[in-house]
This record gives structure tokens, C-alpha cells and sequence, in this order.
């Protein structure tokens, strides 16, 4: 593999999956006020229907979906997997396939932690929604109100900066980033640091604010700043005491080290300076930060899916406002058919939420507001998979899906995960 080519790949595994051409309108996803009701036991088995119907997840449909996830674990070479998938009335679909550790052939199971990557981002911009709902901050105004030295500062707003309209260049899309991780993946990176990666970069802005749309990491970071500066608090103290605990999500968290909880599984990667596949469990996610740095299990990851994508708590209080959850939701169309980002969110083929990738692991947290439908993937890899280096937990997503919501197939395209970047220098 070929510098820029391992370069591209650091670029894609940070940015954790979506960067389209543009964006689309999302549907709402509804202001659902309750709070989950337990899922009676199913009787008898129910393929989806015509009008995309949720099946009832009985031991036929359980049986299908083993034989779906072992399928693509063979295919792919995925060593451990984690698949939830449950709707209301329809019961619940809990499996963990594979290996946890391949040295000593650990067998995963679903209370394994796993680092999230880029679904952080959905914890990030949730937060600077509250604060806008607040009135500390306003989402049409322009980074540099909050963070100095921000190139175009006076222009990019913090809109464009959660819906990556930014135009500025992802930090982990230049070259001395990719040397200074690779060369020591288990150093500290401070977020100014990072940023510094970008703005120092040769052509540190790549288009006009808003003028098209491009998956940025620098974004993310700027708004962690943002998020710290207007609330008092460090973002990892904000997302727990704003988010998580009142999420009741006590297993998800932000570290500000290479912590990890136990139990977890090996996280295998070749995100390495020589290319060989590596165990990437310990190293230091302050790379990531506000885009991709925290920590969750399938369990958390369930109540995160709909809470994220409905705006509300599993008690029935607002995380955050109609009005705001509108504004995530809601985005300029894009040039990939099904696929759109909203605030810090996705919205594919109807299935609302993020995915997420750092070295080692991946990760699929959506629901589907039609079916009230949840379903969560959590990888112990993150090395592409095929000719189109696919990443692995968009292969799970597709073919899962192809299961119980063929109406609602999450078909993201390897395209719309290319990066917009300065040329590569040889």
C-alpha cells in the first residue's frame, strides 16, 4: 500500500463513513414523546411486507439474520461482531458473532465495550444544539466569534460546521498528522494541535462556506472549543452531565486517555507505519477528540439510537427542542440517491443516525422512525473490505437490512466516502 493510498485510508477511518457530494433533505424523524415500552414475546414468524413492515423477530427470523452476520463475517474476514436489532412488538434480536481476541480465541459477546469514532460527533453537536437552545451560542454564527485563527473564521458558521459545508480541510487528511500518528499512535494530541494540521497545511481552505459539502474532522474539533468555551465545562464533563446521564447511558463514555473499560474486545487495524495488521486497543483516541474519542456497548448504544434520532430522552423530556431536532434534520439535497448528512447526522435510505471508525474498530448506530426500528453493529476491525474498500460495517448494515427492511436497504455507496483533498504529495 502506498503512502497516499494508507493516507486516504487514515483520512476515511477518522472520518468514519459518510462524505457525500452534497446534502439532501432528511425526513423528520418525529418528536415521539414516550418512552420505549418493552417488546411483547413474538409468536409466529412475519416477513416484512410490501409497505416495509418490520418482521417479527422470532427464531426463523433469528435464524436468517445468524446465517445473514455469518455470511458477511466469512466474506469480509471481520474477526468479531455485535449485532441488536429490535422494534416495538416485534421483540429483539441480541447476537454476538466471532472472535474477541484472535490471539486467544475469546469469543465476543454483546457486553463487550467498543470505541464508536465518529458517532461521537452525534454527542458533540447535540450538545452545541442545547447551548444554541440556551442562547450561549447561535448556529448562524461565525467560528471565529468563538475560536481565533480559524481560516475564513469571519465567514464559516457554526451551521456549516455540523453539517460539514464548512470547506476547510480535514486535519487528518494531511500528511504530518498522518506521519505524527503513525509514527506514535499511543501520543497525546491536544485539539489545537490538531487543528494546527489543517490551518498550517498549504491550502487549508478547499471551497467556499456552504458551498458544497465535505466530511471534516477540523469541523468536530471546533466545535468541542465552541461547545467548552460557551458552557464553562470541558466537553467530556458537558456530555455526561447534559446528555448521558440523563440518556441513562452510565456505560458510554468520553476519555480524556487511552482508557479503555473492561470488558472489551482486540481492535485490529492497518492503520500502521508498516501497513501490517496491528492491535490498535490501547491507543490514545486524542486524536479523535470531539469527533470520534468515546466509548459505548450495545446496550447504550440502543437507547442512543432513538434518542438521537427523535430528540428525546427515554423518560419523555426533550433532549432538545422540535424546532432544533428540525434544523439537524434538515439539509440541502445531495447527489447521492437515499443518502443525506444533516447537523451532525445521517440520513440513509430512511435510517437516521451515524456511523463511526478509528483504527482497530467500527460501528453502526441507526433507527428508522417508520418502524420506530433500531439496530446497532459493532466491529472489532476497521480494515476495508473488496476492490472498493467498503467499510466493513456499511457491508453489515446493507446485507442486515436487506433482511428486515427491504423497503429501507442502507445502501451507502463507497463513493460518497471519498475525501475532498489538496493532491497527494508523492
Amino acid at each position: 500500500m502506498s503512502h497516499a493510498d494508507k493516507r486516504q485510508r487514515l483520512y476515511r477511518t477518522a472520518c468514519v463513513g459518510l462524505a457525500t457530494a452534497g446534502l439532501l433533505a432528511l425526513p423528520a424523524a418525529g418528536a415521539v414523546a414516550r418512552a420505549p415500552q418493552p417488546a411483547p414475546q413474538p409468536t409466529a414468524s412475519a416477513p416484512p411486507s410490501p409497505a416495509g413492515g418490520f418482521p417479527v423477530l422470532d427464531d426463523a427470523m433469528d435464524a436468517r439474520l445468524d446465517r445473514t452476520v455469518q455470511d458477511v463475517l466469512k466474506k469480509t474476514g471481520v474477526p468479531g461482531a455485535i449485532v441488536g436489532i429490535s422494534a416495538p412488538g416485534k421483540g429483539e434480536y441480541t447476537r454476538a458473532f466471532g472472535v474477541a481476541d484472535k490471539a486467544t480465541g475469546q469469543r465476543m459477546t454483546p457486553g463487550l465495550y467498543s470505541r464508536i469514532g465518529s458517532e461521537t460527533k452525534t454527542f458533540t453537536v447535540t450538545a452545541l444544539l442545547q447551548l444554541a437552545q440556551q442562547g450561549k451560542v447561535g448556529l448562524d454564527d461565525p467560528i471565529g466569534k468563538y475560536v481565533t485563527g480559524v481560516p475564513n473564521g469571519d465567514k464559516v458558521t457554526l451551521r456549516e460546521l455540523a453539517g460539514m459545508r464548512s470547506g476547510l480541510l480535514s486535519y487528518t487528511a494531511t500528511q504530518p498528522f498522518y506521519k505524527a500518528f503513525t509514527s506514535d499512535p499511543t501520543r497525546h494530541f491536544s485539539p489545537r494541535e490538531l487543528l494546527d494540521y489543517a490551518f498550517d497545511a498549504p491550502q487549508p481552505v478547499i471551497f467556499a462556506p456552504n458551498a458544497k459539502f465535505n466530511y471534516s474532522n477540523t469541523n468536530l474539533i471546533l466545535l468541542g472549543l465552541v461547545v467548552e468555551k460557551a458552557s464553562g465545562q470541558p466537553l467530556s464533563a458537558y456530555i455526561h452531565d447534559r446528555i448521558l446521564r440523563p440518556a441513562g447511558m452510565d456505560r458510554t463514555s468520553f476519555p480524556d486517555d487511552a482508557a479503555f473499560p473492561s470488558p472489551h474486545a482486540q481492535g485490529y487495524t492497518q492503520q500502521t507505519a508498516s501497513g501490517k495488521t496491528e492491535a490498535a486497543t490501547d491507543w490514545n483516541p486524542s486524536w479523535g477528540w470531539a469527533a470520534g474519542a468515546m466509548i459505548s456497548d450495545l446496550h447504550d448504544l440502543r437507547i442512543w439510537a432513538r434518542t438521537v434520532a427523535t430528540g428525546v430522552f427515554p423518560d419523555g423530556t426533550r433532549m432538545v427542542s422540535p424546532e432544533m431536532q428540525k434544523q439537524r434534520l434538515t439539509t440541502p439535497p445531495t447527489a447521492i440517491p437515499g443518502a443525506g448528512y444533516g447537523l451532525g447526522i445521517f440520513d440513509v435510505q430512511g435510517w437516521i443516525g451515524h456511523n463511526g471508525s478509528l483504527p482497530g474498530y467500527q460501528s453502526l448506530t441507526i433507527y428508522l422512525p417508520e418502524q420506530r426500528a433500531t439496530m446497532v453493529v459493532l466491529l472489532n476491525t476497521d480494515i476495508p473490505y473488496g476492490p472498493q474498500q467498503e467499510e466493513p460495517s456499511t457491508v453489515f448494515g446493507q446485507a442486515l437490512t436487506e433482511v428486515v427492511t427491504p423497503g429501507h436497504v442502507y445502501d451507502l455507496p463507497a463513493a460518497a466516502q471519498k475525501d475532498t483533498t489538496p493532491a497527494p504529495t508523492p
